[in-house]
């Protein structure tokens, strides 16, 4: 006999969708949206790799989306944000820059 599915509550329904809401105003917080462009490596040796936002996690840390679909965890210090350069070329900032960046800019 297999189990049934089991059903979500409107309460948990509500509860998730609020943690949702939390997780996309802390991207905010940062400068960053679902979806912002991103590069990651998680040794100096390493070469970059591309990615997507997806989320904060609880640890604080970044969740991205790499180009094989599977969901990494990074600290900020190994994620840099395209930015468009003075010239228009692409340009990688660092994570810790951009966030202070667009937070000084929220205060103006």
């Amino acid at each position: 006999m297999t189990p049934r599915a089991r059903r979500t509550s409107r309460t948990e329904a509500a509860a998730a969708e609020a943690g949702a809401a939390a997780r996309r105003d802390d991207l905010a917080s940062f400068g960053l949206t679902v979806g912002t462009a991103v590069r990651f490596r998680r040794r100096a040796s390493e070469r970059w790799k591309d990615g997507t936002v997806m989320r904060v996690e609880a640890d604080g840390s970044i969740g991205v989306c790499d180009a094989k679909g599977a969901m990494r965890s990074l600290p900020f210090a190994a994620v840099e944000v395209r930015d468009t350069g003075p010239r228009g070329g692409v340009a990688w900032v660092p994570l810790e820059e951009w966030a202070a960046r667009t937070e000084q800019l929220r205060l103006l």
